[in-house]
């Protein structure tokens, strides 16, 4: 019979790392990148990318901010409704992670 052992783990307070553990981290931490065997891990396609979402809980956290923005453009943002200031985040977001160099 297999005995079923529960614990409960708070990661706000985790234990203290062991000497061992704290070895095998700096020991992996000193290691270069061109040494890490990834050679069991599959190439992720592009098939998987264009499959994968944000992880729902995600929620960036927002600052307060003025911008000067050209009256025409804020025009244009508000013209089609509410939510001209989540727009604005969306178009910036998008040129930043579409930057190239």
């Amino acid at each position: 019979m297999n005995k079923v052992i529960k614990s409960k783990i708070d990661p706000a307070h985790l234990p203290p790392l062991t000497k061992a553990q704290k070895a095998e981290l700096a020991a992996l931490a000193a290691m270069p990148d061109s040494a890490i065997d990834t050679s069991d891990i599959a190439p992720l396609s592009d098939a998987f990318w264009k499959n994968a979402v944000r992880n729902p809980l995600y929620k960036p956290v927002k600052q307060a901010t003025t911008v000067r923005i050209d009256a025409d453009v804020l025009a244009w943002l508000k013209s089609t409704g509410k939510g001209y200031q989540t727009r604005i985040n969306t178009i910036l977001r998008d040129a930043m992670l579409h930057k190239v160099g």
